[in-house]
């Protein structure tokens, strides 16, 4: 069942939604006892104040997006790169940077990408080095905030750190793994970042959404706040998005219906439906499997095979039942070891299509703009970045366990 859930996902036959197989999936797991009632009702309410959380803030990202947050933030990039590609590349790698740690992985793929294209095309520029970086950050880039990726909430509602603590012991590996990719691009993509561009053609610069910027700082110290007291996250992501949709629908600027697309509810069920599914292969043996491979401790040797093993993993059968599966073998070692875990989970991902639900999507957005991802391209740049970023990665966190955490 898990194997049909995941094909399903990457090829996605007749079109149809991920929900449409990994719902009855989960439903036969369950008939066939390969996993009690309980233990799949468990799976849910562990999910669902995750899933809550994860609707909260696509919806913000979209409405953000409604209110030419990110049409600005192409006009910016456009006019600071100056005809350059080398300079719009550094352009597009802290945007995609700082809107995948703040709106999700999810706003950079959908949202950001075609920003990307048609900023690429207003210059002139050879499109394949910024659209790469933006797949790659979506995954890399999402390791700063326990909202930039679901498998982080996941990971964060496991660990029992705080807001700010998490943060703080990601910053370090968030900016290791980043300053390498972009080497990595630099050097691989130096024949397109040579070619030449054009500075843009003189145009009035939209406004700055500065409602909707005020909305999302407000929202960011709503998710410390509530992590201070104790109150889930998700009610600070639910009023960021409630007051940027009220004000668009009182704009006409938005609608019910376009809200609750916005939501993606099928891939909400879609994630319930694989939890319960991950959770069956993990009560029948995968546990005990991968029990074996995990070394106790946070050391460095001990996070290195951790991340490793995450991120093989997250290749094999994808980067959400990875975190699903070692969270529960890990979360007894400490937060050192959970946190490793992302690193894997988040990182790996950029070595193959199917490392990723992001990098899937991002196929399909870059394929509707009328281009093509090369797999021996994509694979080769992969083999470059990754163990690379992976490894400074793994050490930036070492670094940061001794100095935060005192070991």
């Amino acid at each position: 069942m898990l194997v049909l859930v995941l094909v399903s996902a990457v090829v996605r036959p007749f079109g149809l939604p991920e929900a449409v197989f990994a719902v009855p999936a989960a439903a036969l797991v369950v008939v066939a006892g390969a996993i009690p009632w309980d233990h799949a009702l468990d799976e849910a309410a562990r999910l669902g104040p995750v899933i809550g959380f994860l609707a909260a803030v696509l919806v913000l990202a979209q409405l953000c997006d409604d209110e030419g947050l990110f049409q600005y933030c192409g006009a910016w990039m456009a006019r600071t790169a100056a005809g350059r590609p080398r300079r719009l590349l550094a352009q597009v790698f802290l945007a995609a940077s700082a809107i995948t740690a703040v709106l999700s992985l999810d706003a950079t793929v959908v949202l950001l990408t075609p920003v990307v294209f048609a900023t690429a095309a207003r210059l002139g520029a050879r499109p394949t080095p910024h659209v790469y970086a933006c797949t790659h950050l979506s995954n890399t880039a999402s390791l700063l905030l326990p909202v930039s990726n679901l498998t982080n909430l996941l990971a964060f509602t496991a660990s029992g750190l705080s807001f700010t603590r998490f943060a703080a012991l990601m910053a370090l590996p968030w900016l290791a793994a980043i300053a390498v990719e972009y080497v990595v691009f630099r050097r691989f993509f130096a024949i397109d970042l040579d070619a030449g561009a054009q500075a843009p053609p003189g145009a009035d610069a939209p406004a700055l959404p500065l409602f909707a910027l005020v909305t999302v700082g407000c929202t960011l110290a709503g998710f410390v706040l509530t992590s201070a007291v104790g109150v889930d996250p998700a009610w600070a992501a639910l009023a960021g998005a409630a007051a940027l949709a009220v004000r668009a629908l009182l704009r006409g600027r938005t609608s019910p219906k376009a809200l609750l697309n916005s939501a993606s509810v099928p891939f909400l069920a879609f994630v319930l439906a694989l939890g319960v599914v991950v959770r069956a292969v993990v009560d029948n043996g995968l546990d005990t499997a991968l029990g074996r491979l995990i070394h106790d401790g946070t050391g460095l040797a001990a996070l290195f095979g951790i991340a490793a093993l995450a991120a093989v993993l997250a290749n094999v059968i994808n980067n959400l039942p990875a975190v699903l599966v070692l969270l529960p073998l890990t979360v007894g070692t400490g937060p050192g070891a959970v946190l490793a875990v992302l690193l894997g989970v988040n990182i790996g991902p950029n070595l193959t299509y199917a490392g990723s639900l992001a990098t899937l999507l991002w196929r399909r957005i870059v394929q509707a703009h009328d281009t093509e991802v090369r797999l021996g391209e994509f694979t080769r740049l992969g083999l470059y970045a990754v163990p690379a970023s992976l490894t400074a990665a793994v050490l930036a966190l070492w670094v940061s366990l001794a100095v935060i955490q005192g070991g």
